[in-house]
């Protein structure tokens, strides 16, 4: 059954290289259809992928074709809440290892510049705590990375 809402990611000419390193990056991730052009068309030719359907973590999408005309931009991103540094790590690594980029407080970008938020839960409970001091000092620590360090949040926490 087609989900009712799925999210429509815009790609150069690369959907289905995304869509598979996704689907074997992440878990709950695959990719479930490739839909060619059934003709010539004003940019491409018959055969060509237009669309990928594919889940990153449980979340439909549709990787689209669509040429030059959009980028990412950070106003998009996925989130992924961690539960270890071996996690964190690994998904960090994946990203940032297959041509991405580092950024600040735990985001980094793919190789095809979808953002991406590798955020500890340890970090996000504690920047949400009704303690104000543990949330300023988690948020302070916070500011001083690009991939979140797990016991430098968890010695921000303690003070």
């Amino acid at each position: 059954m087609t989900a009712k809402n799925t999210v429509c990611l815009w790609y150069d000419n690369d959907a289905e290289d995304a869509a598979n390193f996704y689907a074997s990056t992440f878990p709950d991730s695959r990719v479930t259809a490739v839909h060619k052009a059934p003709a010539d068309y004003p940019s491409g030719k018959a055969g060509d992928v237009i669309t990928v359907e594919f889940t990153v973590m449980g979340v439909p999408c549709i990787g689209l074709n669509g040429g030059k005309a959009f980028s990412h931009s950070e106003a998009f991103s996925f989130q992924v809440a961690t539960d270890s540094q071996e996690e964190t790590d690994r998904y960090w690594n994946a990203i940032v290892g297959n041509g991405g980029s580092e950024s600040v407080c735990g985001w980094c970008k793919d190789k095809w510049g979808l953002s991406w938020q590798i955020s500890p839960r340890i970090l996000t409970e504690a920047v949400a705590s009704a303690d104000r001091g543990v949330a300023k000092r988690a948020f302070e620590a916070m500011l001083q990375m690009s991939r979140i360090d797990i016991a430098a949040i968890e010695k921000a926490i303690k003070g």
